[in-house]
């Protein structure tokens, strides 16, 4: 490092800026209070100032910012979802992300690469037909390729999978794209800090006042807080906090586990999905290689990564790529999943006047994060959810209204 450089980093006439305030005591009242300072959570609060000029927020975070499953995922970006209505969605969080860089004044590392999930079965290949016609119909870029063009977009990938399940083809989704996700929640905190949202850290709650069937306020480990709007933006913690409330939801908590592999010269350009094997695999801007499986098949609150995960998936990326055989696994992870029968999300008003429900995301969160935050700003700020969240409302469970998306969110990515 020159020594001119050293002097400034050194020195504390010049000291670097902070992403926001260090806000040391929360106020008495906010007209919005947010549970969860991860991407969802951080994403309102910056719309709520932004598009309607509610500033008197605070969002609350029992950790560190991003430290849930914001900082835990695998950073896959997407809409190639099975239903209408997921597509249209995740659609419009794939165009935010597109311009969200500018919007936020920070390098997101965004990147387009090219999504490509693969059919081992002919069964497999229908399902691909099908989601390709669904996007087609909204307008999305996806459409089903053979073997040669996968083979062509990435020449490593062995097509027999070592004989164990030769690929048919593959649903290819041009949009697909990946970006740095710590980037996304840091940047939407300095966003939101800089119209005038406070942010606090370390900041448990530990109860929501509620009077009348209306929210009145919440108990934190820095004191009460009245306010008359709560937004539960917590994933694995959802049923925790639900049960505050006394609302119902039928969220289980899965483990999701990934890793990544010591970084190499780059050499895979696409982003590739196997929900056979699976596994899903991308390079980071770093080199490394970014993997992930399936949910773990137990229910559980917990956070600790396996042996038993890495070995599978492994085993099942060396199908795909032998020529791996010698790279190392340098660091591996554990989220919380909150999932829900019909594998979308739970986004809206509930029972409850004044506590909204941001949640049921599974594995499919991080890439709506920008959409999700929009929509649940506008959810508050005029108590009523919009028409592109309204097939994701809690109460469709008890309606039988669902929205079915098993189909393309089986695969934890």
């Amino acid at each position: 490092m020159p020594l001119r450089l050293l002097k400034y980093a050194l020195s504390r006439e010049h000291p670097a800026p902070r992403f926001f305030r260090a806000c040391e005591k929360p106020k008495d009242s906010y007209d919005v209070v947010i549970i969860g300072g991860g991407g969802h959570g951080l994403a309102a609060a910056y719309y709520l100032a932004k598009d309607h000029g509610i500033t008197n927020v605070a969002v609350l975070e029992r950790g560190y910012i991003g430290g849930g499953n914001t900082g835990r995922n695998t950073t896959i970006v997407r809409s190639n979802y099975l239903t209408p209505e997921g597509v249209n969605f995740y659609n419009a969080s794939v165009k935010l992300f597109e311009d969200l860089s500018q919007d936020l004044n920070l390098n997101l590392f965004y990147s387009t690469r090219g999504h490509f999930t693969l059919a081992h079965t002919e069964s497999a290949m229908r399902t691909m037909r099908w989601r390709a016609e669904v996007n087609k119909h909204v307008g999305v870029e996806s459409y089903v390729v053979g073997p040669d063009e996968i083979s062509k977009a990435c020449p490593q990938l062995d097509i027999s999978c070592s004989g164990q399940a030769p690929i048919h083809g593959a649903l290819y989704h041009a949009p697909g794209s990946v970006a740095r996700h710590d980037a996304v929640a840091w940047g939407y905190a300095r966003g939101a800090d800089q119209r005038g949202v406070e942010i606090y850290q370390n900041t448990e709650v530990t109860g929501i006042d509620v009077q009348g069937g209306k929210v009145r306020g919440v108990h934190t480990s820095r004191g009460y807080i009245a306010t008359n709007k709560v937004l539960s933006a917590v994933a694995g913690f959802t049923p925790r906090v639900c049960k505050m409330v006394d609302v119902q939801t039928p969220i289980v908590i899965q483990p999701l586990q990934a890793c990544v592999s010591e970084p190499m010269k780059p050499w895979l350009d696409t982003i590739l999905v196997s929900g056979s094997l699976h596994v899903y695999v991308s390079q980071s801007s770093r080199g490394e290689l970014v993997m992930g499986s399936s949910l773990d098949p137990y229910e559980v609150h917990s956070t600790r990564s396996s042996l038993d995960f890495v070995e599978g998936l492994t085993s099942h990326i060396l199908d795909m790529f032998p020529f791996l055989s010698n790279i190392k696994i340098v660091r591996q992870w554990a989220g919380m999943a909150d999932i829900t029968p019909d594998f979308a999300p739970i986004m809206g008003k509930t029972p409850v006047d004044g506590f909204y429900l941001d949640a049921g995301w599974g594995t499919w969160g991080f890439k709506a994060t920008p959409i999700s935050g929009k929509s649940m700003a506008e959810t508050i700020a005029n108590d009523k959810a919009p028409e592109l969240i309204h097939s994701f409302r809690l109460s469709r469970f008890e309606e039988y209204e669902l929205t079915g998306e098993k189909g393309a969110a089986s695969v934890g990515h």
